[in-house]
């Protein structure tokens, strides 16, 4: 795998990775915008909203490991080519 690659997995991780404070953070937002809506937070409305948030991350993280994947899975095929040839 590529180290650029690497990076861009593990930084998809990262960001998935909420913090109780930043999970506090984010709840509090949510519940200023629906007061500002004229709305009523619910634990149901934030739990949808932290659910999509897990949701994209898990796509970007996918998307990331699977470039990866592309782009590293020659490399097996490569390195049995070199084994052989340096074995004949």
């Amino acid at each position: 795998m590529d180290r650029q690659d690497y990076n861009k997995a593990e930084n998809a991780v990262d960001n998935a990775q909420w913090t109780a404070n930043s999970y506090a953070d984010r709840a509090k937002d949510y519940i200023r915008e629906e007061r500002n809506r004229n709305a009523e937070p619910t634990r149901d409305g934030w739990m949808e909203r932290a659910q999509e948030n897990i949701s994209d991350a898990w796509e970007d993280t996918k998307d990331a490991v699977s470039d990866a994947w592309e782009q590293t899975k020659d490399w097996t095929e490569d390195a049995k080519s070199e084994v052989r040839k340096s074995t004949n």
